[in-house]
């Protein structure tokens, strides 16, 4: 019988230590801007990917401030992925500084955006207000095929047509025209994960088949939940609106049919003056507003103090751009259905079942969603 002397069993001890860490160095390293991308890149990479977010949970994206380890965290990275829509204003800004040269993934391509009309309750979030938009946006002008979503669109040299102008670089928190909050409609999600898809499979091509069944998996998932919200949602009445802590929900609004107001804009930078507080609660009397809510990542000091001011309650806390850090609404699909439990808990009323949110402009089957199947690729599952 052979002995093993202490010398070995430590060399064995020290090899079977290692082995976790090659296996996370053979992993493809994904960095993404915000933690709602960084979800969706672990659900589609699964095993082969270790992601890290710039922007943890519970943390605003429209107030982050890249360190230089943000940019040695990409320059060390495999695959970039980062919203689009000037969410994230600094981010071009540290894709230079860190002189990262791999794919760069903008999530948002393709989707059908929404105009954002400015800070005005007599514009706020609602159905009604983006019907045309989805109209302007018919997904034939986003047929998701090779030639057009070749991630040649995302390389580094091509950065500048993403919406980050001149002045963006110089106002890292400035918002385009076009609201950037796409992942708040499940059928824009689905836009996402196909995008994300095809990153990983740019910077892993050897893992394939296992991005497409991940991320096809994960699409019925998202097709799953958006149905389990519709249910939910149908028993709020159509005419409800409710106020947050900024200006995020548009996609939700237009994709299930509440209309939300807020005392601020699409950043949460901006501070609310009396006169826009005062126009608010004019907006609060005169309207069915039903309820105020909570954000995860935004001061809770405006909403109380309209809450004081107008005796409605505060009903919970919705989450927008950040995930929890813990629970349901640490993932993205928990923060969706998170989300819609809150809403339907504090407005929904019985026997109120015939809320169609097709009825308002946003079928999704006549969206042409099928034409974001990603089959149109140019890829088999």
């Amino acid at each position: 019988m052979r002995h093993l002397t202490p010398a070995t069993l430590m060399l064995g001890a020290s090899a079977m230590l290692a082995l976790p860490a090659a296996m996370a160095a053979e992993r493809v390293q994904v960095v993404t801007s915000f933690s709602i991308l960084a979800d969706m890149a672990q659900n589609v990479g699964g095993e082969h990917v270790e992601v890290t977010s710039l922007v943890g949970p519970d943390s605003d994206t429209h107030v982050f401030s890249p360190s230089p380890r943000d940019a040695r965290s990409l320059a060390e990275a495999d695959l970039v992925v980062f919203n689009g829509l000037q969410f994230e204003g600094w981010m071009e800004r540290l894709v230079e500084s860190s002189d990262y040269s791999g794919p760069l993934v903008t999530a948002s391509d393709g989707i059908d955006t929404l105009d954002y009309h400015g800070h005005d309750h007599a514009h706020a979030h609602g159905h009604d207000d983006h019907e045309d938009d989805h109209d302007d946006h018919g997904h034939d002008d986003h047929d998701h095929d090779d030639e057009e979503h070749g991630h040649d669109d995302h390389g580094h040299d091509d950065h500048d047509d993403h919406g980050h102008d001149e002045a963006t670089a110089h106002d890292d928190h400035a918002h385009g025209d076009d609201d950037p909050h796409g992942w708040q409609d499940l059928a824009m999600g689905k836009v996402y994960i196909g995008n994300i898809r095809d990153g990983l499979i740019e910077a892993d091509p050897d893992n394939e088949a296992a991005y497409r069944e991940n991320a096809e998996r994960y699409i019925n998932e998202l097709e799953a939940t958006d149905a389990e919200i519709r249910e939910l949602l149908g028993e709020i009445p159509d005419s409800t609106s409710v106020i947050t802590g900024h200006d995020s929900f548009g996609y939700f609004s237009s994709a299930y049919g509440i209309r939300f107001l807020s005392p601020v804009g699409l950043s949460t930078e901006a501070e609310p003056s009396a006169a826009d507080m005062a126009e608010l609660i004019d907006v609060i009397r005169e309207q069915d507003v039903r309820a105020l809510f909570h954000e995860n990542m935004t001061s809770p000091a405006v909403i109380n103090q309209l809450a004081e001011e107008t005796g409605l309650p505060i009903a919970g806390t919705l989450y927008a751009d950040a995930l929890a850090a813990e629970g349901e609404a640490s993932t993205y699909l928990g923060m969706m259905r998170h989300n819609a439990q809150v809403l339907h808990d504090a407005l929904a009323e019985a026997g109120h079942d015939d809320h169609d949110h097709d009825d308002h402009g946003h079928d999704h089957d006549d969206h042409g969603h099928d034409e974001h199947d990603h089959d149109d690729h140019g890829h088999d599952h």
